[in-house]
């Protein structure tokens, strides 16, 4: 089946991205859609098969969208700068996109080979930034994982209010991005 005019796959993925974000993954529904798009339901099929269909795509878009996002940060920057900003760019998604975000992390299936490849993307980036650090395979591989659960942390924390202190959130978080670069270079310095 063909689409329909006037509706294209990124104007839907972009509608689907706003829902979540307005009311997180669980309010992407296809009735809602349909009413945001002002279409049917079953128009929708021309473009994705069912909800989950719907909700794969927005997971591959979610992880496009950040990928992207990084990859403009940290353009023209190399080191701790490109580093700092990465973390920034992944805490600033998670906030301004949360349902997106919330999407991008749901587990991916076997046949979802596209989604797979940008979150590999993702991980060869970080790789790149690490570079000048000069780990071995494994450390760079540990340290990416590192990278991620302090800024999901990070990002989940303040999504649900757990950071009641009177204290800025973006000074703890460039803290935060502070003491994980100061241990990559002591991790350097003691070999």
């Amino acid at each position: 089946m063909s689409p329909r005019p006037g509706i294209d796959r990124l104007q839907l993925l972009q509608s689907a991205a706003e829902l979540a974000d307005q009311g997180g993954l669980h309010a992407v529904t296809l009735a809602a859609l349909a009413g945001k798009l002002g279409v049917r339901s079953p128009s929708l099929y021309n473009h994705v098969e069912g909800l989950s269909g719907l909700h794969a795509a927005l997971t591959l878009h979610g992880l496009q969208t950040l990928h992207e996002q990084m990859l403009k940060a940290v353009a023209g920057r190399s080191g701790e700068d490109a580093l700092r900003f990465v973390c920034l760019t992944y805490v600033d998604f998670a906030r301004s996109h949360p349902g997106l975000y919330e999407a991008a992390l749901q587990p991916l299936r076997p046949d979802q080979q596209e989604t797979q490849r940008v979150g590999n993307q993702i991980v060869e980036l970080l790789l790149r930034i690490l570079t000048p650090y000069q780990l071995s395979e494994p450390e760079a591989l540990h340290t990416v994982r590192t990278l991620r659960s302090l800024c999901h942390g990070f990002s989940s924390l303040e999504r649900s209010g757990q950071f009641a202190l009177d204290l800025d959130l973006d000074d703890s978080l460039n803290f935060m991005i502070r003491i994980f670069i100061d241990g990559l270079h002591q991790q350097n310095s003691q070999r």
